[in-house]
């Protein structure tokens, strides 16, 4: 299974490149020490291509440390947990993060969740993390710091005309799955749907993908998570408008 996933990833990468001309710059070395990566959503639920891009860019900044990313519950309630956990993901929870410090991983959160992931064609360049804020807590608790991963362009990979956040709540997918979006899209072999893109894999436009990989953060002395995460927030979506304002 080790070979097939290492294979996997590289395959991952070499389509990144090759279709999505996917760049990486990384604006400060990854310390070699425990950090609590965080990125941004582009669009998807169990397919995402932000997600392949932040794993590839810590290959290319040489990070070495096994890397354990925090998964919505969704990948499991769809029947793919398991291939999930076979490429480094696990269930978020208190309990996940604890033992992924306690065996000296870094761990790899996208805060954002399917709000994030969900947004509108008109929003895919807003980070949105939805008020939350259990990241900034995490890293405060444990004493580690936070490296911020910055992915653009993937929302660009079809056409989300619409968040259906009014639709998933009339539905009760809040309550049911966890759900707070139904995104209504265009994409390929899907063409009109609601939600079916967020859910299933579609075929993405060839966009262009760039990643930064920003300086490490901490918390200031008595800082409250509320700050800090607003203040990483803050920090990723300026160098998300640096990375779209250079993009043709």
């Amino acid at each position: 299974m080790t070979d097939v996933v290492a294979l996997t990833r590289a395959a991952v990468g070499s389509y990144l490149r090759r279709y999505h001309r996917h760049s990486v710059v990384v604006d400060e070395t990854v310390s070699d020490t425990k950090v609590l990566f965080v990125s941004n959503h582009g669009f998807g639920g169990l397919v995402d291509l932000n997600v392949a891009a932040a794993f590839v860019s810590l290959d290319v900044a040489g990070v070495t440390r096994p890397t354990t990313a925090l998964v919505h519950q969704l990948a499991w309630t769809m029947g793919v947990g398991r291939i999930v956990e076979a490429f480094g993901g696990t269930k978020a929870s208190a309990h996940a993060v604890g033992d992924a410090f306690a065996a000296d991983r870094n761990i790899l959160v996208f805060p954002g969740g399917d709000v994030d992931a969900g947004k509108s064609w008109r929003e895919r360049n807003t980070i949105c993390f939805d008020g939350r804020t259990g990241f900034a807590r995490i890293a405060i608790e444990h004493g580690v710091p936070i490296v911020p991963i910055v992915t653009a362009g993937a929302g660009e990979s079809l056409f989300a005309l619409h968040d259906g956040r009014g639709l998933a709540t009339a539905l009760r997918l809040p309550k049911l799955l966890r759900v707070k979006t139904l995104p209504i899209s265009i994409s390929i072999p899907w063409g009109l749907s609601i939600g079916v893109a967020g859910m299933l894999p579609y075929v993405p436009l060839p966009t262009k993908l760039d990643t930064a990989i920003l300086p490490a953060m901490t918390p200031e002395s008595g800082e409250s998570a509320a700050s800090f995460a607003d203040r990483v927030a803050g920090a990723m979506q300026s160098r998300l408008d640096q990375m779209v304002s250079e993009r043709v």
